[in-house]
């Protein structure tokens, strides 16, 4: 089930991919989305017969260094920004001329990050240590504010460190963590913006991330620079009304892109889907993720260990999340944080990251069944 919502979700995406993608009559995006599906649905099967259990176990170390090492390949000549101000991408037509896709390493480390993270817990919890006393809270919240602190100072994505603070609070919710810790936590998160609102924001070259908040308070504070894109979001949605322009019709996603909406086939999808196809096609996206996310829940709920527990509502977590602020800010409620829709924005890597994630959620599904047939090795 969870295999045949997801890839629904992805041929929907490549369809809504191509018509954003018309105007430019070409049809490289569409050609990288769809191998970055067949190579997911590849990758999806084969993890489900994976143990990630014992993988961490064993090889913990090697999951850490994985992460650290694979982000710290951004500072080498392969690291690139693709224009957006971020330095997020792994730029592989440079080691391999004509390599379609480049890699986003925050986006896949978050796999290894959450598994590595409930096995954490786990191992904590077995150890009959409260996983709410002092010295458990900070060490899950020290992991998980190294790979922020790493990922802030690389590559500068603010909307991907707080993607992992997200999973940090819901996988700490889930485990049992005491309501007093999450208190302390969210002051010293309005603490630290409110600091940085006073003294970092307010320079010249942070003023940028300023202006995206200031905006969504009042939407003609900068309508032609910092609200430019969220402004023709608005008017995209708002045009499309209950059913649409119709579909390859769409007056902005079919227009050249200096007179049309911004980032229509990556960051903003869901507004083109909402000009072409109306509120119909927004509700059926949100249907089908809901569907992905439920079904993860399902999987947690149901699942054998509090492991496969942790890692499958993780990453349900995850979806919730990239899903709640990528669609907030098409609606121009939440400020524009570089996070896209998932399945349905265009983006090999984080294609393939989502099938990648999806399949260690298959692969604790599948560990709920007898131990001597989930023991391959007897056989």
């Amino acid at each position: 089930m969870l295999l045949c919502l997801c890839t629904g979700a992805s041929l929907y995406g490549i369809a809504l991919i191509y018509s954003a993608t018309r105007w430019t009559e070409s049809l490289r995006c569409v050609l990288v989305q769809s191998i970055a599906l067949l190579i997911g649905i590849v990758i999806y099967i084969a993890l489900t017969f994976v143990d990630f259990q014992m993988l961490v176990e064993k090889g913990w170390k090697v999951f850490l260094c994985f992460n650290v090492g694979f982000l710290l390949l951004l500072l080498t000549p392969l690291g690139t920004d693709n224009n957006s101000g971020n330095l997020n991408w792994l730029a592989l037509d440079k080691i391999i001329p004509g390599f379609p896709l480049d890699l986003q390493p925050n986006e896949i480390v978050k796999i290894p990050f959450i598994i590595l993270l409930a096995w954490q817990i786990t191992r904590l919890r077995d150890r009959g240590r409260s996983i709410s006393s002092i010295p458990s809270v900070m060490q899950i919240a020290g992991h998980t504010l190294f790979m922020v602190a790493i990922i802030a100072v690389i590559c500068g994505d603010m909307g991907m460190c707080t993607v992992y603070i997200s999973i940090f609070v819901i996988m700490a919710w889930i485990a049992g963590v005491k309501g007093r810790w999450f208190l302390v936590g969210g002051a010293g998160l309005v603490g630290g913006f409110l600091l940085a609102w006073h003294t970092v924001l307010q320079s010249d070259r942070f003023k940028y991330i300023r202006m995206r908040f200031l905006v969504v308070l009042d939407h003609d504070l900068d309508p032609l620079d910092k609200g430019f894109h969220q402004n023709r979001s608005l008017l995209a949605l708002g045009s499309g009304q209950f059913t649409g322009q119709g579909y390859l019709n769409g007056t902005q996603t079919q227009a050249p892109y200096s007179s049309a909406l911004p980032a229509r086939h990556t960051d903003f999808i869901f507004s083109a889907c909402g000009e072409e196809l109306g509120m119909v096609g927004c509700v059926l996206i949100l249907l089908v993720l809901v569907a992905i996310i439920l079904r993860c829940f399902y999987v947690g709920r149901t699942s054998s260990s509090p492991f496969c527990a942790y890692v499958s509502i993780a990453f349900g977590g995850m979806l919730l999340v990239q899903t709640v602020f990528n669609v907030g800010m098409c609606l121009y409620v939440l400020p524009v944080m570089g996070l896209t829709l998932p399945f349905f924005s265009y983006g090999g890597s984080s294609l393939i990251t989502l099938f990648i994630a999806m399949g260690v959620v298959s692969s604790m599904k599948a560990r709920s069944l007898p131990s001597w047939l989930r023991d391959r090795s007897r056989i």
